[in-house]
């Protein structure tokens, strides 16, 4: 089924970590299809503003929203007045992620728990603040989890982001069957490589080259492609999907 042009008319998206990367194009992808965009961003005030112009510009309308998802606090009092202000909540994108890589011998109990506390408490917080609202959408809450296939696979020097991506794979799945009786869908998008900052600070040329050897298409993504797919699932089309993890990975895992 060809994807309904501005299918998400009327709907309204909170993406977090929307401020650079894949959330960005994410946030952009949904304005295309015609919803109302909420940016969410920590720290990067000025990129947020610059993906809402984005938003706008694909068609879409957007504001931007400042909380730490770590801070579960933040995460209820932001989203309680995101309810209020824009008449409620029909699409949750959990993307806020950090990537702090290391060995196990010498990876701190700080680093564990910043990878912890934003990509995987970060998405409870969200989506435990979201659910009246989205239970309130009816047929139309949608929620859109972006793990990873190190989440699936695993990958040295990554535990931490692996495991979080992972517990994220399992808190879909729970929330799926929890919500599915009120028509409420919970999905993931598992992303392989993709063309972002991110990959750019930790893909060096030399494993950049040797990474793509594995990849059955023999490419890096782009944004485009996981914000394709999250468009996808947020839109009527997907009305039937829920607790699956959808792969854009380039064959990287089968």
């Amino acid at each position: 089924m060809a994807i309904q042009d501005k299918a998400l008319q009327g709907k309204v998206a909170l993406v977090t970590g929307a401020s650079r990367g894949i959330g960005r194009a994410i946030a952009i992808g949904l304005g295309r299809r015609g919803a109302k965009v909420i940016i969410n961003y920590a720290s990067r005030e000025e990129a947020a503003r610059e993906a809402a112009k984005a938003v706008e510009e694909a068609g879409g309308t957007a504001a931007i929203a400042g909380f730490d998802v770590a801070n579960s606090a933040a995460v209820t009092e932001a989203i309680k007045a995101i309810g209020k202000d824009h008449g409620g909540l029909d699409i949750l994108v959990n993307n806020a992620g950090v990537a702090v890589n290391g060995l196990l011998m010498r990876f701190t109990d700080d680093a564990w728990a910043k990878s912890i506390n934003t990509n995987l408490a970060g998405a409870f917080h969200c989506t435990r603040a979201a659910s009246m609202l989205l239970l309130k959408s009816k047929e139309n809450g949608r929620i859109i989890n972006i793990t990873s296939v190190v989440g699936e696979m695993g990958n040295g020097g990554q535990m931490a982001y692996s495991a979080s991506k992972a517990g994220l794979i399992g808190l879909t799945m729970s929330v799926a069957k929890e919500l599915s009786s009120r028509g409420v869908t919970c999905n993931a998008v598992s992303p392989g490589f993709i063309e972002t900052d991110m990959t750019a600070e930790h893909l060096p040329e030399a494993q950049r080259a040797k990474l793509l050897e594995g990849i059955p298409l023999g490419r890096i993504g782009t944004a485009d492609e996981v914000a394709h797919t999250v468009a996808f699932l947020a839109g009527p089309e997907a009305a039937y999907i829920t607790g699956q993890v959808i792969r854009v990975n380039g064959g990287l895992l089968m």
